[in-house]
């Protein structure tokens, strides 16, 4: 699975910087987290299980 279709659960470690989606499919639940931190919670009441890359922050540095 390549980063660009890939989906982290909270917790784990962010791989690329950017904005993230959960995948509730809502698209309302969004997050900016940075490389090497990890993913947040998802918020109280939302129906998805994991983060999705929407938006790299930095593209020149984003694996693949």
């Amino acid at each position: 699975m390549s980063d660009e279709t890939a989906s982290w659960h909270p917790g784990e470690i962010v791989p690329a910087s950017g904005i993230y989606a959960c995948d509730c499919g809502g698209e309302h639940h969004w997050s900016t987290d940075v490389k090497g931190h990890r993913f947040p919670p998802l918020p109280s009441g939302c129906s998805g299980r994991s983060w999705t890359l929407q938006e790299p922050t930095h593209p020149e540095n984003h694996p693949g």
